[in-house]
């Protein structure tokens, strides 16, 4: 029988998927040796059927639709390695900003590093530690959730930071408290082009019911290396989360992760994802309205230039009726920058009364950056307010001339009109230390930036 030429191509494509998968396959029995011995069984047997499923789904490849548009044959190529010992600080350790905060957690290359974290004395009941530490000193805490709502079922890079993650950040907020003062985690990176490294954050915020909070998660580091993150969150019943999330990586980095978020009835939840870094980056944010009168926030604000990469998907599940969700998401790529935005918003049966909006706008500097937007509506249900839409277009050659007339420069006045783009986004950003970095960052970055600081 003659064998056909589409069949010793994917014969071939089989076995260079196995061969990337390999190395991993074998990493996980020297990983699951510096596991503790005291580990809870549930959870050793979720890291084993989550390796196996990443075994099954191998990475993706842009044949299939989720991925169309972003290619990780870089990140599969790698052999990546995982440090061993105690985390040591990088160089990036001394440009972290910091700010006045109830506890600050440092992680390096995915470990906890206590020497650079700072815990004072915590409200009553409230938790700010190592996710490691958690699950060893109260595992009827953390086990109930972990790994509970990120399904690794048809996403490989869960599969892979469910079966591998050796640490992360554990928040819990108990019934009724309010936190006022921000929670920051920072995480760093380092690796080389010589000895790559790889690291699997994993993270865990639980706020009960009618608690207030804020948590900010920082991502910087210097050199080549892969961040596979998840960050798992439950919001009580009627409780208030601000979540921001800044990730300035190394643009010899690769940043892929997830962020899985349950609402529970009335609660009152928001996200800022600002990504500023990264050679490529994956951000996959999912929401679950499990229960009546939620308001879930969720915007975005990425800038790539170069041959950055930078994907953002979303699902919006309304399970239940009288919810609200609002999602903006920004870009601005120059060079030969690549964003792809797809976002869904998903109706159940049922969930009457929704509110949803959606909204993805990019702006491109240069005639070779290209932005891919697919927002997307599924509603199943009769009595609901959705819309969505994406705009990609340049700046406005009127409104550069307007500015140009009343004696700004060529080049001033278009960074004016980028800033003005940005600082919708920017301007959200209820933690003022935060929100003044992101400023500086932008009147940095921009050309001319010292005129646009005496503009605004």
């Amino acid at each position: 029988m003659a064998v056909t030429t589409e069949a010793l191509e994917g014969q071939a494509a089989a076995v260079s998927a196995a061969g990337m998968v390999a190395p991993y396959l074998e990493d996980f029995d020297v990983f699951a040796c510096t596991l503790p011995a005291g580990e809870p069984a549930a959870v050793k047997a979720v890291r084993r059927r989550a390796l196996e499923r990443f075994a099954a789904l191998g990475f993706p490849t842009t044949r299939q639709e989720d991925w169309r548009f972003t290619n990780v044959a870089p990140i599969a190529r790698t052999a990546f390695h995982r440090k061993a010992g105690e985390p040591a600080a990088p160089e990036s350790a001394t440009e972290v900003r910091t700010f006045p905060a109830l506890a600050r957690l440092t992680f390096v290359d995915g470990r906890f590093a206590p020497g650079l974290s700072e815990i004072g004395e915590l409200p009553e009941g409230v938790v700010v530690a190592s996710l490691a530490d958690a699950l060893a000193l109260t595992p009827e805490a953390v086990e109930p959730h972990l790994a509970q709502y990120a399904s690794f079922e048809a996403q490989p890079f869960v599969a892979l930071n469910t079966a591998f993650w050796a640490d992360g950040a554990f928040v819990s907020l108990p019934p009724g408290a309010v936190v006022r003062e921000p929670i920051h985690l920072v995480f760093l990176s380092s690796g080389t082009a010589e000895l790559p490294t790889i690291a699997y954050p994993r993270n865990l915020f639980l706020a009960g019911a009618h608690s207030q909070g804020t948590i900010v998660e920082t991502y910087q580091g210097t050199g080549a290396y892969f961040n596979c993150a998840v960050t798992e969150v439950v919001a009580g019943p009627d409780s208030v989360l601000d979540h921001y999330k800044v990730q300035r990586e190394s643009t010899d980095a690769y940043h892929l992760s997830t962020f899985e978020v349950r609402g529970e009835r009335g609660s009152h939840f928001s996200s800022h994802s600002i990504s500023l870094g990264g050679a490529l980056v994956r951000n996959d944010v999912n929401a679950v309205l499990a229960g009546e009168g939620i308001d879930a926030i969720l915007n975005g604000l990425y800038l790539a230039e170069g041959r950055q990469h930078v994907d953002h998907h979303m699902r919006v599940e309304h399970a239940a009726p009288h919810c609200s969700s609002h999602e903006l998401f920004k870009g601005i790529l120059d060079g030969k920058a690549r964003a792809v935005f797809n976002g869904l918003i998903h109706v159940h049966p049922g969930a009457q009364k929704t509110d949803a909006k959606q909204s993805n706008r990019n702006l491109l500097l240069s005639k070779e950056a290209i932005a891919n937007s697919n927002p997307q509506l599924e509603i199943f249900a009769d009595d609901v307010k959705c819309t969505h839409g994406s705009t990609v277009g340049q700046l406005d050659d009127d409104a550069v001339f307007y500015l140009r007339s009343r004696g700004i420069g060529q080049e001033a006045a278009r960074s004016l009109l980028t800033y003005a783009f940005a600082s919708d986004i920017v301007e959200r950003v209820k933690v003022e230390p935060v929100r003044r970095e992101l400023e500086e960052y932008l009147f940095t970055a921009l050309p001319k930036g010292d005129v646009v600081r005496q503009a605004v």
